[in-house]
Formats: C-alpha cells, structure tokens, sequence
C-alpha cells in the first residue's frame, strides 16, 4: 500500500466511509450551530462598524440623501481624485470628471489610479465581512484587489448576522469575493504589513433610511 492510499484509508476509516462513499446517513452530520443572529437591524449595522474597525476599515452609516455627499468626503480625504468604477454603478452628485469605467482595463492600468468604488452583495455583522459577486455595480474581482484605495457602499438591508444567513442570499456560480477588512499579512515576526495582497485601505458606506451613525 502506498503512502497515498495509506492515509486516504485512514481518513475512510475515521469518517466511516468506504470505497465508494458515505456509508451513514447525510443528516448524521451534526447541524446545531446557530443559524441566524436575532439582532435588530441597529445592533447589526453598530456590529459591522466595529468589527470593520478592528480589521482598520473605515464606516459611515447615512441617510439615502448624505450619500453623494459621503463619498465626495471621502474621496477628499484621501486625495482621491483618478477613480475606477466597475459598469453598472449607478451614483449622482459627486465630480467624476476623472472617473472612468472599467472595460478591462490590464493590472498597470488599475494600478494608477487612486480608488475603486463598488457595491457589494451581502455583508456579515459578526464577522465584519463585505462580499462582491461581479454583479453590476461590482465589477470584477481584479477591481476590488488593486487599486490601493477600496471605497464600497453597501445598503443597510444587505448586512445579516451571521455566515449561514448569507449564504441564503448568495449564488454559489457568481465569483464571490469575501473581504474582512484592508489587505494584510504578517511575516515570521508577526509585523503586520496592509495591502501586499489587495487595498491598502477598505472604507465602508452604509446607506441606512433610518439609522445614521
């Protein structure tokens, strides 16, 4: 017996399968985590914003109304004035003299300008994660990594509590791109280095008709 088939029989065995596949019952699988969080829809969005922030993502909640005026702030702040934007973002009131659409524009090309606006799918409260999947206003995943500066406007219906929640919402065929927070990474050292693999910074706008923070 090779090495191979040595340990794939020790995996068999410790699953109780053989050969040809399951040899119990699918419901055997123990399925009593939580399901959904029961939070009210404030705790949700105060439960996101903090989780963000403890990955050093930035969050705004407005009003439908703040808005244009909340990425034009932003923009500003960070002196962001060349912006990509995926087809299909649909956003009045801010200049975008200098924003241009992505039509397949190669990683050199991203890579010179200075954010990328998007929407998002869904997001999740207790993990602090904003998920993209290419739908329009998303665009593709090569705009969400490269240009150094993320700004993502997310709609207040869209953040559930936890991961089983959202994977209701998602389609499993869509290129589903998770992200928790600006891209990071450490080395041996544990000195913690953002955006080697995507973002430098990820900020966060959340349109709440309601409940502004």
């Amino acid at each position: 017996m090779s090495a191979r088939e040595d340990v794939l029989s020790r995996i068999r065995a410790a699953l109780g399968t053989g050969s040809s596949g399951p040899a119990g019952p699918a419901d055997s699988v123990r399925r009593d985590y939580r399901t959904r969080a029961d939070r009210p829809a404030g705790e949700l969005l105060s439960l996101l914003a903090e989780r963000l922030s403890d990955y050093g993502a930035l969050t705004a909640i407005v009003p439908p109304d703040g808005l244009a005026a909340a990425v034009a702030g932003a923009l500003a702040t960070r002196g962001a004035r060349r912006v990509v934007v995926p087809p299909g973002l649909e956003l009045d009131g801010p200049d975008q003299s200098e924003w241009v659409v992505d039509d397949g524009l190669t990683a050199a090309a991203l890579d010179q300008f200075d954010a990328v606006i998007t929407t998002a799918a869904a997001a999740i409260a207790e993990t602090g994660t904003i998920i993209l999947d290419g739908s329009p206003g998303q665009g593709r995943r090569a705009l969400s990594l490269i240009p150094d500066y993320h700004l993502c406007i997310l709609r207040a219906g869209q953040v559930v509590g936890l991961v089983p929640e959202v994977l209701l919402r998602l389609d499993p065929g869509r290129p589903l791109t998770w992200i928790s927070g600006p891209s990071a990474t450490s080395d041996i050292e544990l000195d913690r280095v953002q955006g080697v693999h995507g973002p430098r910074t990820l900020e966060v706008i959340v349109v709440s008709p309601a409940l502004v923070a």
